[in-house]
């Protein structure tokens, strides 16, 4: 037996918006490119991921905390227009 309970057989994140914890698969990664958030929906793009729920009330929130560039250890603000126009897409 390895400890792992049924519970945590599946890899959990913490959202950088809203803080809460969740399964993986629910939520999007986000990378650092260029100064910019990437969103990474596939979980390939390389360097050091964030995550967040795909909705706008966790994006505004990690946006209000300045929460992508701790989260990423990025030297500045990073711009999230990009973030932001597939999250309204994704929303239903």
């Amino acid at each position: 037996m390895s400890g792992r309970t049924a519970d945590r057989a599946c890899p959990e994140r913490t959202c950088v918006g809203c803080r809460e914890r969740a399964v993986k698969s629910e939520l999007l990664r986000i990378v650092a490119v260029g100064g910019k958030c990437v969103p990474d929906p596939r979980g390939t793009l390389p360097g050091r991921g964030a995550y967040l729920h795909p909705a706008s009330v966790c994006l505004d929130l990690a946006v209000r905390r300045r929460a992508f560039s701790r989260a990423l250890k990025a030297p500045g603000p990073l711009d999230s227009a990009e973030l932001n126009e597939y999250v309204e897409q994704a929303a239903p």
